[in-house]
């Protein structure tokens, strides 16, 4: 039997500052672009535009069979609606599922960010051949999605995996593994405290094995509640991870259940682009899984 055509993707990763558009076949980016999200707008047609016309550009003449969006903010996916964008105050309830079928005529797919890291991972990155994983991405804040049984966690907001919520210490999980802790503990931040550590700085290296055994204490509360095969760590800090991977260690190692550790991996995302490969990879969850 001949092998089907691989299928191309519209994948858009919405951030907080700008949007980045691409033309996706499997694991392959052909083509994207981004620009700056307009800041001092009121109105969400503004922001709309840009999409519109990034994805009018990486179309082309090209048969895409659907566009997956990734978003950092809660989604109620089914319909295909968001609520409250970061960073995009004119966003507080935009259907823009509806807005983007009606204007190119092809299925439109929506889930938050870290859903879309999570997912991305598992497609095309190093949650391949599992199918139960977790995605934590880690920059100013803390974002986690969840696979199980092969799919993204079934909820009514896009709202699980918000591990970085969870009340810890005198805050959140969040406020102790992600680029938070840097600035409020070191009034710093991690790019900078990293160039510090290779060179043997002793406060550097200090805040590093302080972060693993957060991290590694927000890890245990993970596999308490889920009971992942593994999680995939994301975001700018994996390049530090060399500084913290030896404290995290320690930090899980008294973990509860020992047997629960004997095949759990914590791993750290090499996978460029994942957030256009995990938004355009949502098709894949939604319509069908795709070898």
């Amino acid at each position: 039997m001949a092998k089907s055509k691989p299928l191309k993707l519209i994948g858009v990763d919405l951030g907080g500052t700008k949007v980045n558009v691409g033309l996706v076949e499997e694991n392959i980016i052909l083509s994207n672009k981004s620009l700056k999200i307009p800041q001092d707008t009121n109105s969400e047609w503004d922001v709309i535009n840009v999409i519109i016309d990034l994805i009018k550009e990486q179309l082309g003449e090209h048969k895409v069979e659907g566009i997956g969006i990734g978003v950092p903010s809660i989604v109620d996916s089914k319909k295909g609606i968001i609520h409250e964008v970061q960073n995009i105050p004119s966003w507080t309830e935009v259907p823009l599922a509806d807005i983007l079928i009606k204007e190119f005529g092809i299925p439109v797919f929506i889930d938050n960010d870290a859903n879309c890291f999570a997912y991305g991972e598992f497609k095309f990155g190093l949650g391949k051949g599992y199918n139960h994983l977790v995605g934590i991405t880690l920059g100013t804040g803390m974002g986690s999605g969840i696979i199980t049984n092969g799919h993204l966690m079934g909820d009514a907001n896009c709202g699980s995996g918000e591990f970085g919520m969870i009340p810890y210490k005198d805050g959140i999980i969040e406020d102790y593994c992600s680029g938070k802790f840097f600035k409020n503990f070191y009034n710093s931040n991690g790019e900078k405290l990293m160039i510090l550590a290779r060179k043997g700085d002793s406060k550097a290296l200090e805040a590093f094995e302080q972060f693993g055994e957060h991290l590694g204490n927000a890890i245990k509360t993970i596999l308490y509640a889920v009971d992942p095969q593994l999680i995939i760590v994301g975001g700018s800090v994996v390049n530090s991870a060399e500084f913290f991977e030896t404290s995290l260690a320690r930090s899980i190692n008294d973990f509860a259940y020992k047997k629960v550790l004997e095949k759990f991996k914590v791993l750290y995302s090499k996978t460029s682009n994942i957030a256009l490969l995990g938004s355009a990879s949502l098709y894949y969850d939604r319509v069908g899984n795709h070898s």
